[in-house]
């Protein structure tokens, strides 16, 4: 073996030259665990927030740093936020199994874009459908139809974080 060689396992990350302009908004949910995981995932990610609707809790056992690192707001009702973040400039995107959705793996993301999680069971309302720009999905190869809406939240993080290496 090298004796040069030096293995650091948690090596810090480098700082992002600008702050991802990505916001994670999550339709209400029914899982404290589903939640507690995207926002820890949104942390590692570096997103500049996570919107939060229903009547779930954050979890800081599962979410770890990402709870006290990553502003959270909570509201009562997602659509006037999504209309919000729209006439600011946002691009609107759900993560959502629909007839037009884009693979995701294809999907040019814009570097200011809200990402919309759909609830567990029902996914994106029609309320809230009708107001995305676009839609994608991740390819599922077998049974269930769906991934988890926290597992395909982390994986679109990592899509998204893949075009945008440098934030």
């Amino acid at each position: 073996m090298d004796s040069d060689f030096e293995h650091l396992r948690h090596k810090p990350p480098t700082a992002l030259d600008q702050p991802r302009e990505l916001i994670v908004a999550c339709c209400p949910m029914r899982s404290n665990v589903n939640i507690s995981r995207i926002v820890r995932a949104a942390s590692c990610c570096a997103i500049s927030k996570v919107i939060v609707c229903g009547n779930v809790k954050i979890d800081p056992k599962i979410a770890r740093d990402g709870a006290e690192n990553l502003p959270v707001s909570r509201h009562r009702s997602l659509a006037p936020v999504l209309r919000d973040l729209k006439k600011d400039g946002y691009m609107l995107v759900g993560l959502e199994q629909t007839t037009n959705s884009q693979d995701i793996h294809h999907f040019p993301f814009q570097r200011k874009t809200v990402l919309v999680i759909g609830n567990e069971r029902q996914g994106i309302t029609d309320d809230i459908l009708v107001l995305l720009d676009a839609t994608v999905e991740i390819p599922v190869y077998g049974m269930p139809y769906s991934y988890n809406a926290a597992t395909a939240t982390c994986m679109a993080l990592y899509e998204f974080c893949r075009q945008f290496p440098e934030g």
